[in-house]
């Protein structure tokens, strides 16, 4: 047989390629490789045993790794030979540093003082913090720095300084005392509209509650909170009036929205609760109920925590008749509260507005001033296809606890008529009083129409129209506010309104409307 052979340049290749395929095998389980470390400045080839991670490597070369720190590549990667392994020291430090927070300078506009006088209610003092900052070195480098925490160890004190803004409004004698509020502070004038000063400068009045006390001794407002919104909204408070240098009273309660009012005959206020929400509208409401005296103690409850009916979220408020008597309002009905008892005794159900929104619909209530009556604003029915949720038309009534009857007296008044009744007026032998109320421009639209002051007597006849003329743009949604009856105990004609932020008296007989402020800033007012 012929022998097989290779010829000789065949025979090399063949050779080379085995050689090749020898030295280029991956290292056997057992045997050495060698890699470099890279950490804390230095560089290293240390031999490790084939199939070693990250981890194993660094306890080989006797680096101790911290709990931040971080190497490339990860720990958990099986090393080959000749890779480069480099760690990264991450350190995690805290450290605080005290800032000081400058005061704000707040200008009050006072149309009491002459036209560009200034005078300093209120020295500012700067606040001072201390804030808590985390810092994150990577190999002593600073990568990152934030704050982590705040502190506050003084708080700041605003200058508050008045500017003069005196108007040529001509000065009007009134009974009692009016407080107002404008930016964010209270005001009072007393006998006469030209005897102006401020009782509460700190700025952060929110409006939400501003009530005087039947006398005019105290004023009760609500304080916009320090804590974030989500935490509480607002703490409730009083101030004596008549005091030259009036002192803040707490009352001891906070997040109040709805409702707070003087009980008759008493030196102590009821007030509704809600708990603050990050969503809107930010609250979900308890519809409780409390009472705290202003001399002192603890609140009390009066009524529990309930779902508040149809669209309780939103919450409830209340009414006191001059008796003492209290009465409630929510989205779908209106009634009594049972003091001693805690419970509502619900009197008429009230369709509730679908307003298809993040806000409802509370229907406006007010006592008569003989306490037997009630004046509401009703929710009317529509025409098909309309749903009753839906109808945008509302009435003006009242129920009659003497023949136990109700009727709409006034029609399509709009949702915000906002009732106010007038001190009893002796009329010869008989006693009687005039319902103030808004009348809407746009009937069908009055959740965002513009309103005018009306008046009618008790039945709801003998209605006119008192503010603005029919020529004017009308007035925002408010509850109108009557004179207290004076010193003889006789009613008077005048109702305040806020136009166009400034504060107005209407004449009830012969509609005559004045001018009482110019600076426009006011958004509250009552009137005892």
């Amino acid at each position: 047989m012929p022998r097989l052979g290779l010829r000789p340049h065949l025979l090399v290749a063949l050779l080379t390629f085995a050689t090749l395929i020898v030295s280029c095998r991956s290292p056997q389980i057992g045997e050495e490789i060698v890699v470099t470390i890279v950490a804390d400045g230095t560089a290293q080839d240390i031999s490790i045993t084939a199939g070693s991670t990250v981890s194993q490597a660094l306890q080989t070369a006797g680096i101790a790794p911290g709990s931040l720190d971080r190497t490339e590549p990860p720990f958990y990667t099986v090393l080959s030979e000749g890779d480069l392994v480099t760690l990264t020291r991450v350190v995690e430090a805290f450290e605080t540093e005290e800032i000081i927070v400058p005061f704000e300078r707040q200008i009050i506009r006072n149309e009491t003082l002459a036209e560009g006088e200034t005078r300093l209610v209120q020295a500012g003092v700067n606040g001072l913090e201390e804030i808590t900052y985390r810092r994150i070195l990577e190999d002593n480098l600073e990568i990152s720095k934030s704050e982590v925490k705040t502190v506050v160890l003084k708080e700041a004190l605003s200058e508050i300084v008045m500017v003069g803004a005196q108007s040529s409004y001509t000065p009007l004698n009134i009974p009692g005392a009016i407080a107002y509020l404008a930016g964010g502070n209270a005001w009072i004038m007393e006998g006469s509209t030209a005897n102006r000063r401020i009782i509460v400068s700190t700025g952060d009045l929110d409006g939400r509650i501003f009530t005087l006390s039947p006398n005019g001794e105290y004023l009760v407002f609500t304080r916009k909170s320090k804590k974030p919104a989500d935490e509480e909204i607002n703490t409730l408070w009083a101030v004596r009036t008549r005091n030259l240098e009036p002192k803040l009273i707490y009352l001891q309660a906070s997040n109040v929205v709805h409702f707070a009012s003087w009980i008759p005959g008493t030196n102590s206020v009821a007030y509704s609760t809600v708990e603050p929400r990050s969503a809107v509208p930010g609250w979900q409401a308890n519809n409780d109920l409390y009472r705290v005296s202003i001399t002192g103690g603890s609140p009390r409850r009066l009524l529990s925590a309930n779902s508040g009916g149809v669209y309780g979220w939103w919450g409830m408020s209340f009414a006191y008749a001059p008796s003492g008597v209290l009465a409630y309002s929510r989205p779908d009905g209106i009634g009594l509260v049972d003091q001693d008892g805690g419970y509502l005794k619900p009197l008429l159900e009230i369709t509730p507005l679908n307003t298809h929104s993040d806000w409802a619909w509370i229907p406006p209530l007010a006592w008569g001033a003989d306490g037997n009556s009630l004046y509401f604003v009703s929710h009317a029915p529509a025409p098909a296809p309309i749903t009753s949720e839906e109808s945008p038309y509302f009435d003006l009534s009242a129920a009659s606890f003497s023949n136990e009857a109700a009727v709409s007296i006034i029609d399509s008044t709009g949702m915000f008529a906002y009732p106010s009744v007038s001190p009893i007026q002796q009329i010869g032998s008989e006693k009687s009083f005039q319902v103030a109320y808004l009348q809407s421009i746009f009937i069908e639209q009055s959740d965002t129409s513009r309103y005018r002051l009306m008046v009618m007597d008790r039945d709801g006849s003998n209605k006119k129209m008192l503010f603005p003329p029919s020529d004017s743009n009308g007035i925002e949604p408010q509850l109108p506010t009557w004179a207290p009856a004076d010193i003889e105990g006789q009613a008077n004609d005048f109702i305040a309104v806020i136009y166009q932020g400034n504060l107005w008296l209407v004449d009830s007989g012969n509609s005559e409307a004045y001018q009482v402020t110019g600076d426009g800033l006011i958004n509250k007012i009552d009137w005892k």
